[in-house]
Formats: C-alpha cells, sequence, structure tokens
C-alpha cells in the first residue's frame, strides 16, 4: 500500500451543524480549518462568534482559528474534506441525498491528487462507493 504525505494538512470541515462545528473546533487546535456551509447567516453569525445551536460557547467560538465560509472557492487549498451534512427523512421515510450529493458535487470541483473525503454523515451500506465516489471522479471543472 502507497504511503501519502500531505505536506500541509487543510481541513475543510462540509456542514457546520451539530457535528461539523464541534469536530471544526476540535480539529482547529492542531490543523488548520476551514469551516464551511452552504447557509450564509450561519456563517455571518459564527464570524461574529454567535452559535444559535448552542453547542459551542462564544469563548471557545472566539479562540478557535477556524476560517468560516460560504464561498465554495475558499475550499480549493484543502486537502481533508469531512462531510457532516444532515441526511434528513423524506415524506416516502427514505434518506434525503440532495444535501450529501450537493456537498459532493462542490468538493468535486477542487478535489486534487491525494485528497482525502470523509463522509461523517449517516449513509446505508454501499452509498459511498455506489452514489458519492462517482459523482467525485467525474470532477467538475
Amino acid at each position: 500500500m502507497e504511503k501519502i504525505k500531505l505536506k500541509k494538512k487543510n481541513i475543510c470541515i462540509f456542514g457546520l451543524g451539530y457535528v461539523g462545528l464541534p469536530l471544526a473546533i476540535a480539529f482547529s487546535k492542531y490543523f488548520n480549518v476551514l469551516g464551511f456551509d452552504n447557509n450564509e447567516e450561519r456563517i455571518k453569525n459564527l464570524k461574529k462568534n454567535v452559535d444559535l445551536n448552542n453547542s459551542i460557547t462564544k469563548k471557545i467560538l472566539i479562540r478557535s482559528k477556524i476560517k468560516f465560509s460560504s464561498n465554495e472557492k475558499d475550499i480549493k487549498d484543502c486537502n481533508i474534506f469531512i462531510v457532516t451534512v444532515p441526511t434528513p427523512i423524506n415524506k416516502n421515510k427514505s434518506p434525503d441525498l440532495i444535501p450529501l450529493k450537493k456537498a459532493t458535487i462542490t468538493i468535486s470541483k477542487y478535489l486534487k491528487k491525494n485528497d482525502f473525503v470523509i463522509y461523517e454523515s449517516t449513509v446505508y451500506p454501499g452509498l459511498t462507493e455506489e452514489i458519492l465516489v462517482p459523482i467525485l471522479k467525474k470532477k467538475k471543472r
């Protein structure tokens, strides 16, 4: 197995909800972290050190070194992508894959050789290989 070395670890946490924001806080203690979310209002609040979910205190947000953004071009320098978007259930009680697919499409535009994509969202067996990896391989540039 080939060993891959990353010169600089720039982590993008994709989705800043109940899972993503605490994860971004933890990683930011050791690595460069971009906290990305499509919700511009959420990003504005986090830049003001306000978490409306009340999972992270203002004091912790102030001390963190996370760069918050809703501009997808800001993810271009990242080499580790951790996707923490929700997987809600639709009216037919099936997982709504739209947030996961949108996140994957966005990441695929900026994915480079030796980058990592980690899905922290709840998914059923086979979903990553059957649906998400083919999206990543398309490279939508």
